[in-house]
């Protein structure tokens, strides 16, 4: 039989040995054609085994002379039975048998390749389509075969359907995908990672991660991905930031990266796969969030920390002290001199401002501290200063990045921008001190190289958002402060001096004002000069605090000092007290009037509401002295007694206002106990040494009220 024909039926002959060709050896019917050589034994766990690929091999007769495992699960036929058989016989339907014939020939007689879908019948009857690829052998003897690849054509469609879309989900995804070689080289890039990296696939293949991304830091993600290599446990959300080249000046991006290990069928290790998933936008709104939840905080800090008191220093403070260093690393706080002076002006002036220094904070050491001027100084700042042109706009100013051409501007002398270059000032902001329409300073900002980012918008809204409260605090405690010099000035004024000398008695006095509350009190002490060389001694406690309580007071001992001269007794004096005090504007006042008289040696006393008096005998203990005790002045239709008491050369009486014993943690009896005892111990002190050391032992710190203490000594 010549070349290119395909027999349907034969007989085996000498010459091929039972449908075995020559060249073959005895090696039996399975064995194969002589000269081809058998590969070596491989792991059939491939690609070329999901498809089931099958090898035929049919002599030039058209028998079959070698049939593979797959050929058998393919076609349904053993070796055995598949073995010296017409091939056309065996799996071709008649029908089909002219067409596989013309296919076998022309793969015999030309050497042409066919490649192509045919139908094929089963052992079990059914026909199947098969996919075929066909070749031409040649032996070392020069006869010709036909090798058939053949596989199920469902199975190949499977495949192709699998990898067209693996191929599109790795070309259209928006997650970058990669896939690193052992070495942790690239090996495949997609589209969407070559747009996150702003490289093209060419730049990435053959090269590491760390030799590609030239704006982020490469080296966690290597050390995260060899970990992966070596352990085979996936590492998921690695976050990644950093620069890239497809957004020059676009600021800090956000990846999201997580790897795991890709094996072979046979567990081979091929590498490591790479997801990476742009989170910039996330990161972004989550930095922007977190600033805000930040700003939130820091306004509701400065809500309970500045203008926690009446002083115009101390609000200041508190509000350099808030945004240190949560907004800036150096802060200063300067109002203007006319402001502290209540000089009003209605409409910003030009040229140079006069400041006062009110605080300077710092967040960590710095030499910018330095640069600033201290509280309490005054100085003037010129025309081109940035602070100046501040509260003269009443506008924030602000200068993101700080050049060297800005640093004369923005400290108050060369040696100054000297400091602020050395301690890396790089961004300033200035925002005014504003307050019922009153520019009073500026709040001063600085960061340098322990804030690196710059000041934006949002910081300006934020520094102007905790100066405005500021403000309002620094003017409630200017005016205040106003009035409460006032205030002091005039109880000054109406506070007797030194106790005058009289006959027969020895005085002294202390007043301290209230130690913790800002505002002026009511209490006051007087020794009154009276006929026959008597003396009057007062000591009076107006309710309530400020101008009103000064000037009531002052009023009370005006009053006190005319009735005292008309030789009134104690109680009558009290009852034209009371008379005056009650009316449209009454007060409430509680006071103690005591009359010496030296000829007679005894005190007359009298008293409205007040805290009994303390008598220290020359020759017996000290004790509380028991006198009525009548209803305060101001409360009216009282009745008021006199007492009349031994008052002995040698004996002490110790007068004084509730703000010597009361406290908010102590019974009153307490501390009317500890005082008679006090004053029993300062029998051999001086009467000035025994009024220091009353007010030392009982005189709290931060005491919220003021005091007036009187110690009378008789020595006739």
């Amino acid at each position: 039989m010549t070349a290119g024909s395909f027999p349907e039926t034969g007989t085996g002959t000498e010459e091929g040995r039972g449908g075995l060709p020559r060249g073959t050896g005895g090696g039996g019917a399975a064995g194969p054609p002589g000269g081809l050589v058998p590969g070596t034994a491989f792991d059939a766990r491939g690609l070329l085994d999901v498809l089931g690929v099958a090898a035929v091999v049919v002599d030039s007769a058209g028998r079959i002379v070698l049939w593979s495992p797959q050929a058998e699960d393919l076609f349904g036929y053993r070796a055995d039975e598949a073995l010296g058989q017409y091939v056309a016989r065996l799996i071709i339907d008649e029908q089909h048998r002219s067409e596989a014939m013309r296919l076998f020939g022309e793969v015999l007689r030309r050497g042409t390749a066919w490649a192509g879908t045919f139908p094929v019948r089963h052992k079990d009857g059914s026909v199947r389509e098969v996919e075929f690829r066909n070749m031409r052998l040649t032996d070392d003897l020069g006869d010709l075969y036909a090798l058939g690849i053949a596989a199920d054509r469902a199975a190949v469609a499977r495949v192709e359907t699998e990898l067209a879309l693996s191929d599109r989900l790795v070309d259209q995804s928006p997650i970058g995908l990669a896939v690193l070689d052992t070495e942790l080289r690239y090996a495949l890039v997609n589209p969407a990672l070559e747009r996150f990296n702003g490289l093209p696939a060419a730049r990435h293949l053959g090269r590491r991660p760390s030799e590609v991304l030239e704006g982020v830091d490469a080296a966690p993600l290597e050390a995260a991905a060899r970990r992966v290599l070596e352990t085979g446990m996936p590492l998921l959300g690695l976050q990644a930031m950093g620069g890239t080249p497809s957004d020059p000046g676009g600021g800090e991006h956000a990846w999201s990266v997580s790897f795991y290990r890709l094996e072979a069928t046979g567990g081979r290790v091929l590498g490591v796969a790479a997801w990476v998933v742009d989170v910039t936008e996330r990161h972004r709104a989550d930095a922007a969030a977190g600033r805000s939840r930040r700003r939130l905080a820091l306004i509701a800090d400065a809500s309970t920390r500045i203008g926690t008191t009446l002083e115009v220093e101390r609000t200041a403070d508190e509000l350099a002290a808030v945004v240190v260093p949560a907004l800036a690393d150096v802060a200063a706080v300067d109002v203007l001199d006319s402001v502290l002076s209540l000089r009003r002006t209605d409409s910003p002036e030009r040229g140079p401002a006069l400041f006062r220094a009110l605080a300077v904070k710092s967040g960590h050491e710095t030499e910018a501290l330095a640069a600033a001027d201290p509280p309490g100084s005054v100085a003037l700042y010129g025309a081109e200063r940035l602070v100046t042109r501040c509260v003269q706009t009443g506008r924030p100013v602000l200068v993101a990045r700080v050049g060297p051409e800005d640093l004369p501007r923005i400290a108050r002398s060369p040696e100054a921008a000297l400091r602020l270059a050395r301690a890396g000032v790089h961004s300033y902001l200035a925002v005014p001190l504003i307050a019922r329409g009153e520019v009073l300073g500026a709040l001063d900002l600085k960061r340098d190289r322990h804030h690196p980012l710059p000041f934006d918008a949002d910081d300006v809204l934020l520094a102007v958002e905790l100066a405005a409260r500021a403000a309002v605090g620094i003017d409630n405690a200017r005016w205040y402060q106003n009035v409460r010099n006032a205030a002091v000035t005039l109880q000054r004024s109406l506070l007797p001096g030194a106790p005058p000398e009289r006959p027969g008695l020895e005085a002294a006095a202390r007043y301290q004002p209230a130690q913790e509350s800002s505002e002026v009190g009511g209490d006051w002490y007087d020794v009154i000069a009276l006929p026959d060389g008597k003396t009057a001694l007062v000591v009076g406690d107006v309710m309530g605090s400020g101008i009103d309580a000064a000037a009531t007071m002052g009023g009370l001992r005006t009053a006190t000092r005319a009735f005292a001269d008309l030789d009134l007794s104690p109680a009558q004096v009290l009852r034209h007290l009371d008379r005056i005090t009650v009316g449209p504007e009454h007060s409430i006042a509680t006071c103690l009037f005591a009359v010496h008289d030296p000829r007679r040696g005894r005190c007359r006393i009298a008293n409205a509401g007040h805290l009994p008096p303390v008598r220290l005998p020359a020759d017996g203990p000290a004790e509380l002295v028991d006198v009525s005790t009548g209803v305060p002045l101001g409360v009216g239709g009282g009745a008021f007694r006199t007492t009349r008491v031994p008052f002995l050369p040698g004996d002490r009486l110790v007068l004084y206002t509730d703000g010597l014993i009361e406290t908010r943690d102590s019974a009153i009896d307490e501390r009317l106990a500890l005082l008679v005892a006090l004053v029993e111990e300062t029998r051999e002190l001086s009467l000035e040494e025994s009024c220091d050391r009353l007010l030392r032992e009982l005189r709290r710190p931060g005491a919220p009220d003021d005091v007036a203490l009187l110690i009378a000594r008789s020595t006739a």
